[in-house]
């Protein structure tokens, strides 16, 4: 659940004349896509335009294999980003969203049936920051799912540390799984200076498994079953655009536990999923196949458990 963009892509800096790429994305449809790719039956609670645009996106959201459902349509503006990739995929972006349409999600759109019913809920930080609306509709989820999935993904144009902070604690103790990312979220959000202690904080509060992102060097899990490993990243065989490897990571990750895959091998694949993501161009323009997956993770299989240090 959460708000749908219009992406705007250029391979140079935004101007006059700049030939650009429109896509689809935003960190729920990212999430969904990749779960969808890997097996899952996926829906998605957004907020579309009632027009022509969300009629377009509301096609790609099928494209990707995830179920038009629970999607919503009303009049207002379709959110919209630039992105400028430099040739390293490091990115430079540009938002137009606020009163978006995306940001009327809200409570009153929540079905409990259907989502105490859902393997697994997967919200994130950004529809919690859009709008208090959007929040509430996030708090009414990780209520009733049976499943809660949280990605912190702070943005600090969007809000306050404070804020993004009160949101994570109060979500962690309902949470199946959080994803934070280190150093960024764990030191503003938790306090915490190291992936190690990230872990172990959000599970004192009630987590039951986390995994911290650690960019290029890897992921730090600790789950319920008592499984406090390290997952070395996996390198990727092209790098065009990084937007989305964090959603691929999330939606691959929480889709294979939910299909019986333990936390391990599930973070496994997510890393490897987001290894190839990056890959293409936008948020959803390379989502790979669980084959494409499961074949990359496993090229890349090496020795486990010991993590870098981070001191």
């Amino acid at each position: 659940m959460g708000e749908i963009l219009v992406e705007v892509a250029t391979d140079v800096a935004f101007g006059h004349g700049v030939p650009a790429q429109l896509g689809i994305s935003g960190d729920a449809l990212n999430v969904a896509a990749a779960a969808a790719a890997v097996g899952a039956r996926v829906g998605l609670l957004s907020v579309l335009t009632d027009d022509d645009l969300g009629k377009a996106i509301a096609a790609r959201i099928v494209e990707l294999g995830v179920a038009p459902d629970l999607l919503k349509f009303r009049r207002g503006q379709q959110g919209v980003y630039l992105v400028h990739c430099d040739p390293d995929g490091q990115r430079e972006f540009s938002y137009a969203r606020s009163g978006s349409v995306g940001s009327t999600l809200s409570p009153d759109d929540v079905d409990p049936a259907v989502f105490a019913a859902a393997g697994a809920v997967v919200a994130g930080g950004i529809a919690c920051a859009i709008s208090d609306s959007s929040r509430a509709a996030v708090m009414k989820a990780a209520a009733v799912a049976k499943r809660f999935v949280f990605d912190p993904n702070f943005r600090p144009r969007l809000t306050s540390v404070e804020e993004a902070r009160a949101a994570l604690l109060q979500l962690a103790p309902r949470a199946f799984l959080a994803t934070p990312s280190f150093p960024g979220e764990t030191s503003a959000l938790l306090g915490c200076p190291t992936p190690e202690d990230a872990a172990a904080k959000l599970r004192s509060l009630g987590t039951r498994n986390v995994a911290v992102t650690c960019g290029a060097e890897g992921i730090q899990l600790d789950g319920e079953d008592q499984d406090k490993t390290w997952i070395d990243s996996i390198p990727a065989p092209a790098v065009v655009d990084q937007t989305g490897a964090g959603d691929a990571f999330v939606g691959t990750l929480t889709a294979r536990m939910v299909l019986g895959d333990s936390l391990r091998v599930a973070a496994r694949y997510g890393a490897a999923a987001a290894s190839l993501v990056v890959g293409g161009k936008g948020g959803t323009g390379l989502i790979p196949t669980l084959e494409q997956t499961q074949a990359h993770a496993s090229s890349a299989l090496a020795p486990e458990g010991a993590a870098p240090s981070h001191a």
